[in-house]
Order: structure tokens, then sequence, then C-alpha cells
């Protein structure tokens, strides 16, 4: 299943020529299937890069969900 069916929503840009092609923040947070701005609100007041610090140092929801499910059930998760 791709991010789209789990945003609802299409995807943005992939790059961001800003000192160079590099992956885009909005990209790279709709593809690990967080709401719109989560780490990309202007308000957070960070730089692309930070944005994709932050990003690269997340845990997708989805792998937090399982880990959450195997520690409750006692097992490791698949």
């Amino acid at each position: 299943m791709g991010a789209h069916h789990r945003t609802g929503s299409p995807a943005p840009a992939i790059l961001n020529e800003e000192k160079g092609p590099r992956p885009a923040p909005k990209f790279v947070e709709w593809l690990m299937g967080l709401p719109a701005g989560w780490v990309t609100d202007p308000e957070h007041g960070m730089t692309a890069a930070q944005q994709n610090t932050a990003l690269g140092n997340g845990v997708l929801p989805l792998q937090a969900v399982v880990a959450l499910d195997a520690l409750q059930a006692g097992t490791e998760p698949r």
C-alpha cells in the first residue's frame, strides 16, 4: 500500500534544489505517513536541513505500532 493510500493526499515534490538536489522535507514527511506539517510547519522555525535531520531520526508510525504490539504480546517483531 502506497503512502497516498495512507495519507489520502498526493506526493509533494521529491527533490528540493536548495543547496543542490536533496530530498524535499515535505516529501519525506509524506512518505513516512506523517500528517502534513508535522515537521515541516514553518512555525517550528527549522531549516530544510534541520527538517530532514529530524525526519531521518524519526520513527515511522507503522513501525512504532508493530513494535508496541510485539512488546505487549511479549513476542519479537516480524
